[in-house]
Parts: structure tokens; C-alpha cells; sequence
């Protein structure tokens, strides 16, 4: 679905269409729980905020900008409402998903895939803060681009790339850590072998 199309719908569901609103949460649905998903861990959890990141939606869609993309407005309401519970919960459930280690010195940018659920990741992740969680979740899982980021966190794309490589170079830390990746005399990396399985 392309803006002009959002647009529409918009329109008519503030004109009185409200059965069209349908339409926007079949398209946006699956992308904003996988989103919340990550951000919260937790299934029930993720389906419970979905469903409130679409009423926030419709109750305040007279306050959406048109000159911004839709989904973008739609991810900002689900950042925000994600953070929030996040800080009422206090004790953080993280995500299940899989950093890949930058041994060959590729650019920061890799894919984080979350193929596998790994202790190692979540005790990593545990050390992050929910902006550096969200960044790491937009940029390498929703593989959104920093301008679309630069939307949805309403931060500069200059201070988004700076606010990743730091947010990275801190996960690669604490993941490393939580391995219990250890150098031995010569300066080499010594760790213990670790099975993952599929999820």
C-alpha cells in the first residue's frame, strides 16, 4: 500500500468510514507486532500492545501529519508505547533474536538475523538501554533505513548512525562478555564452543 493509498483511507475513516480502518491494520499489522515482539519478548505481552498501538492509532489519527509517512507515524506510537511499558515492567525481558559477531571487520551495519534464541544475546541485550534496543530492532531487524528511522525516532540520521555504531559496538561488549570470551597470553580470543538451535 503506497501513501496516496493510506492517505485515502484516512480521509475517509475521518469522514465517517470507520470499517476502512480495517485496511490499514491488515497492512500494518504483522510489521508492528513483530516490532513490539522485540522490543517486549514476550508473546501476550506483544499482541496486547499491537492492539493498543492501533487504538492510539484511530483515536489520534486527526493528529497525523501527511506530509510523513503513515507507517512511520504508526511505528513512533508503537516506539513510545513499547518504552512505556517497558519502564513500568522494570525488569526487562529481552530479544530473541541472534547478533552475528563482526569477526571480519564488516561494517556495523550487518544483519542482526534472529534465527536463534541465544542466553548469551539476551544477557547482552539486557545491557542496553529500550532507545539503543529499538535502534538495534529498526535498523537490523525491521531493516528500516535511517531516514525511515530518523521518522519513527525523530532523531537525525547523523546522530542515528553515531547512536547505532556506540549501541553496537556495546552489544558486540556485553555479548562477548556473556560468551565468556577470554585472551590468553598471545592476545588470541579464547571461548567455549556453544551449540544454538533453531527456533
Amino acid at each position: 500500500m503506497d501513501e496516496p493509498a493510506f492517505h485515502q483511507i484516512v480521509a475517509d475513516v475521518l469522514k465517517g468510514e470507520i470499517d476502512q480502518y480495517e485496511l490499514i491494520m491488515n497492512r500494518c499489522n504483522k510489521a508492528i507486532f513483530n516490532y513490539c515482539y522485540h522490543m517486549l519478548g514476550d508473546y501476550a505481552e506483544a499482541e496486547d500492545c499491537t492492539q493498543e498501538v492501533f487504538l492510539k492509532a484511530y483515536r489520534h489519527l486527526s493528529k497525523y501529519e501527511t506530509d510523513k509517512p503513515f507507517e512511520a507515524w504508526l511505528y513512533r506510537i508503537a516506539c513510545n508505547q513499547c518504552i512505556d511499558l517497558l519502564r513500568k515492567r522494570k525488569l526487562y525481558r529481552y530479544l530473541p533474536f541472534l547478533y552475528q559477531k563482526d569477526q571480519d571487520n564488516r561494517h556495523v551495519d550487518q544483519v542482526i538475523e534472529h534465527k536463534y534464541y541465544n542466553p548469551s544475546v539476551l544477557r547482552a541485550l539486557a545491557r542496553l538501554t529500550a532507545e539503543e534496543r529499538s535502534l538495534l530492532i529498526l535498523r537490523c531487524v525491521e531493516d528500516k533505513s535511517y531516514h525511515e528511522i530518523s521518522l519513527i525516532l525523530q532523531q537525525s540520521t547523523t546522530y542515528l548512525r553515531k547512536k547505532f555504531e556506540r549501541a553496537a559496538a556495546k552489544f558486540r561488549k556485553h555479548y562477548a562478555m556473556a560468551e565468556g570470551e577470554e585472551t590468553n597470553e598471545h592476545g588470541q580470543r579464547q571461548r567455549p564452543e556453544t551449540t544454538l538451535s533453531k527456533g
